[in-house]
């Protein structure tokens, strides 16, 4: 603690979350980042609880449960404003933005998105920023500016092959490749979900796999390729003990039950 500045326990369970939810452990992943606010709360360590908020904010960002992020982000920016902390008002702002797409207010949380990303790297921070790029990409995609869409996430990739950020390569070529189906280039889209699934594969990552599988799955079904699309599929979601109410686990068993 005197050396690095930070409380280990609060910094590893803070940081462990999200590295519990790639390994296909969501709600051990909510446990780990909740019982790291605890931890800052009880030290009374407002940086500490800053840091705390901002990952479990990351990590509900995600998981996909905007009602949850909602009250994170309010928590973060109310101590990061209080306190003068500019990395994670910064990062405040972004998960408000994203907040706010998500409740139809897209003017609003795009500028909030592009703000915080930019006052973020001001900062001079660099880790999480392709995180951060493709929230903003999705932001974007969902308010129809499709090319703004892959151009950004196409930045976000570089950044991650510069800087050597590489927790979300597969989610990022999944969502490229999404993005491209919707532009009509089908094989191109295919290849991505492959190598995306390949990547997650490589790393161990279960929930990008689930991810990978169900977009490649839900390509082959739409090809007339239903029992390759099952067996793909199907045992990828086999795997998982836990995290059943999440979006991923819920739309890659509603994907599943058409195919059998």
């Amino acid at each position: 603690m005197y050396q690095a500045g930070y409380d280990p326990r609060v910094l590893i369970q803070a940081h462990s979350g999200i590295v519990l939810f790639c390994l296909g452990f969501p709600d051990q992943a909510l446990a780990r980042t909740n019982a790291a606010i605890a931890e800052a709360r009880k030290l009374a360590h407002l940086p500490y609880l800053a840091l705390s908020l901002t990952g479990g904010a990351r990590l509900l960002s995600l998981v996909g449960d905007n009602g949850a992020l909602d009250r994170r982000a309010d928590q973060l920016g109310g101590v990061a404003a209080e306190q003068g902390f500019p990395q994670w008002r910064a990062q405040g702002a972004l998960y408000r933005g994203w907040v706010e797409v998500n409740n139809g207010n897209m003017a609003e949380g795009i500028s909030l998105l592009r703000s915080g990303s930019t006052a973020y790297r001001a900062t001079g921070a660099e880790a999480w920023v392709p995180h951060h790029i493709a929230l903003l990409a999705r932001a974007c995609d969902i308010a129809g500016q499709l090319q703004e869409a892959l151009t950004l996430t196409e930045d976000a990739s570089q950044i991650a092959g510069r800087t050597g950020e590489h927790w979300l390569d597969a989610e990022l070529n999944r969502y490229k490749g999404q993005l491209l189906l919707r532009q009509g280039h089908t094989e191109a889209a295919e290849e991505l979900y492959r190598k995306a699934l390949s990547i997650a594969q490589e790393q161990g990552a279960k929930l990008w796999e689930l991810r990978a599988a169900a977009s490649l799955a839900r390509l082959w079904a739409e090809q007339g390729r239903r029992e390759e699309a099952c067996d793909l599929l199907s045992p990828v979601y086999s795997w998982f003990t836990e995290g059943f109410d999440m979006p991923d686990l819920k739309e890659a068993k509603a994907l599943l039950d058409t195919l059998l």
